[in-house]
């Protein structure tokens, strides 16, 4: 595999985790961050909602930053919190819940929105009178998990606490980063990376589009096919085994 040559788009920490992880197994990245986030003011609200944790059946949280900041304001607020069952959508961010000792669960395959609902813990989780769901999560996130825990008859109540961007870059950075560390592939972990990537290629994608492109998910490769990705290999999760995996699925394009 030592004729990959990633670029890696995640935030710079979870880059720099995944780059070392690539390097272990002889593979050349680099790193351009197109999804950073930022914290939400907390409000009254925010407060209010940690305090009276025990009104819902589950609380689902969907990343590592809504995560982290989950649990600062649940120290704040909620010293004690109630036995209230903990779910994430990947492995990553039930470790930082599990780190406080929470009671957490995920999918055991797949790291996506769908393969949490298919969880039979979740679904146990639900199956009370009057079901209540808590989804903690950035500004304007999926609207997926909500819409089917509706339809399931459950009600829901979003907490937002961060929101994402794409980093300021200059014009043309994107492909002198490909030209100049001669990168043969791209990994993006989100639906969101996905289009800061095609927003940052500008007038430049249907060249960028010719790479190899790996995401986490059959949502976000549908995303890309329909934008114009040729070569979409979908790693069936956002970890770094699954790219691993997926690498080795794949012949090293030949530039």
């Amino acid at each position: 595999m030592t004729g990959w040559r990633l670029l890696l788009t995640r935030p710079a920490e979870e880059s720099a985790a995944l780059a070392a992880t690539l390097s272990d197994n002889g593979i050349f990245s680099s790193s351009l961050p197109l999804l950073e986030t930022e914290p939400l003011p907390a409000t009254a609200d925010h407060e209010a909602i940690f305090r009276r944790l025990e009104r819902y059946c589950a609380v689902i949280v969907v990343s590592k930053p809504a995560a982290r900041l989950a649990l600062s304001l649940l120290e704040q607020c909620c010293p004690q919190p109630p036995a209230v069952p903990w779910f994430s959508v990947g492995a990553a961010t039930a470790q930082v819940l599990a780190a406080h000792r929470l009671d957490v669960s995920y999918p055991e395959h797949g790291d996506d929105s769908e393969a949490l609902l298919d969880s039979p813990r979740l679904r146990e989780a639900i199956a009370v009178a009057d079901p209540r769901v808590l989804i903690v999560r950035g500004e304007g996130g999926r609207g997926l998990l909500a819409e089917r825990l509706r339809d399931q008859g459950a009600s829901v109540d979003y907490l937002e606490l961060y929101r994402r961007f794409l980093p300021a870059y200059d014009a043309g950075t994107l492909t002198r980063r490909i030209d100049v560390e001669r990168l043969n592939g791209l990994v993006v972990s989100s639906g969101q990376g996905f289009l800061h990537l095609q927003t940052l290629a500008g007038v430049d994608w249907p060249s960028v589009a010719r790479l190899q492109l790996f995401v986490p998910s059959p949502r976000v490769a549908e995303m890309a096919r329909n934008a114009g990705a040729e070569k979409v290999v979908d790693c069936r999760g956002a970890s770094a085994a699954a790219l691993l995996v997926a690498l080795r699925s794949q012949p090293v394009p030949t530039l």
